[in-house]
């Protein structure tokens, strides 16, 4: 009886050997992704401010009534944004903090309606304050700031999710309606304030970048991170002059010093400017993202980093051959080898003390060989325990046992 209860324990404690193999320590060694570099205006949303009503009508029949009109955020660092939604189902909450993004990674990715719900940003309210205007080119007898924005709100939803969705107020369903048969395709808008890439890489001596300003402001500021220059880095421009501050399609690169350590420098671009009508603002949640109908001068920043990453270590050519045939199977001074002249033509090189140290390096040692021969210590004593289990058991059963010896001597 013990005996049969030993073998699923040993089989059980090399199961657990085995979970900690290196490609177990490898997977748990794997960090999170990198977060996402910040770009444009970053703001809190203080909620629904000018709206109406308007009814949803469900694909399963159901009829619920639903506000619809203009949101406002205030602007980290100053100034002030009015917002329409675009998910119909989104209940935006307030004090919900959100960022500046393309629309990439948004539900209008590839939504073919994305430029013309753009256009009715453009040409409706709050960007068109002429109440009067509008409604005479929706046919409406008369629009109020609320009907206005409930017609504009209820019209972005039709096009961003083809939802069937009607303002209550028959003057802002007009506008509704107006707007959706005349909107045109236009562009995405362009970020408040971005890079171009947000991280560039290259070898010491040389200038890293460049890295493309984007903005709508009339200058922004360019400030190194203290540890940027504690070490010595530089921004400077294509020839070379320190940068503090730059303009819509400046170039920037990154100046390292020679013998500077491994690391990387990350630069901070800070202005003031408008964020463009259609850009969008996320909070982590697709359906409560937020379009933007109207901007003050507003505080925008973005981030651009540069790594000098270690390049590897030369090596002669002979030492780099003669490491791959040190390791093969079968290989000069393996188990198993063939001793004959060959083999020892072979492996001459080897019998060189001066270069056993390279030879040793060139055969794929790395910081990983002590985990290896720790795992590799825990797998042979665990074999002899499971050994030790296994030859006991005969003795264990008591007599009469199945492996009991019937020998006399």
């Amino acid at each position: 009886m013990r005996g049969s209860v030993r073998r699923p324990i040993a089989l059980a404690l090399l199961a657990a050997a085995l979970a900690g193999a290196p490609g177990t320590v490898a997977a748990a060694d794997a960090g999170p992704a990198a977060p996402r570099t910040p770009e444009g205006a970053s703001a809190v949303l203080d909620g629904l401010k000018t709206y109406g009503q308007a009814v949803l009508h469900g694909t399963d029949g159901t009829v619920r009534q639903i506000p619809a009109g203009l949101y406002e955020m205030r602007v980290d660092g100053g100034g002030m944004l009015q917002t329409y939604g675009v998910g119909v189902t989104g209940d935006a909450q307030p004090q919900a903090r959100f960022t500046e993004i393309g629309w990439n990674g948004t539900p209008l990715a590839g939504n073919g309606e994305a430029g013309r719900i753009r256009w009715v940003l453009e040409h409706s309210y709050p960007q068109l304050n002429d109440l009067a205007g509008l409604a005479k080119a929706a046919g409406a007898s008369a629009l109020t700031a609320e009907s206005a924005a409930a017609g504009t709100q209820v019209a972005i939803w039709r096009l961003a999710e083809g939802v069937w969705v009607e303002a209550v107020d028959p003057e802002a369903e007009k506008l509704a309606d107006y707007l959706q048969r005349a909107a045109r395709r236009l562009s995405e808008p362009p970020a408040s304030l971005a890079v171009d890439p947000g991280e560039v890489s290259g070898p010491l001596g040389t200038r890293i970048g460049p890295v493309t300003v984007r903005t709508g402001a009339q200058s922004v500021s360019v400030t190194p991170d203290a540890a940027a220059v504690a070490m010595g880095v530089r921004v400077v421009d294509a020839r070379g002059l320190p940068v503090t501050s730059a303009v819509n399609g400046a170039k920037l690169f990154f100046e390292v010093p020679e013998g500077t350590p491994d690391g990387s420098a990350e630069v901070t671009l800070r202005g003031n400017t408008r964020v463009p009508v259609g850009r969008v603002f996320t909070s982590g949640v697709p359906a409560q993202v937020q379009i933007v109908a109207g901007s003050s001068e507003s505080a925008t920043v973005a981030t651009a980093t540069a790594k000098w990453p270690r390049l590897p270590a030369a090596q002669p050519a002979d030492v780099a051959a003669s490491g791959g045939a040190m390791t093969a199977l079968g290989a000069p001074g393996a188990p198993g080898a063939p001793a004959g002249p060959s083999a020892q033509s072979a492996s001459a090189p080897a019998a060189d003390p001066d270069t056993s140290g390279e030879r040793l390096a060139a055969s794929g040692s790395s910081a990983a060989t002590p985990v290896i021969a720790s795992l590799a210590v825990g797998l042979v004593v665990l074999g002899g325990l499971v050994v030790l289990l296994l030859r006991k058991r005969p003795l264990e059963d008591g007599p009469g046992g199945p492996e009991r010896s019937t020998d006399p001597e």
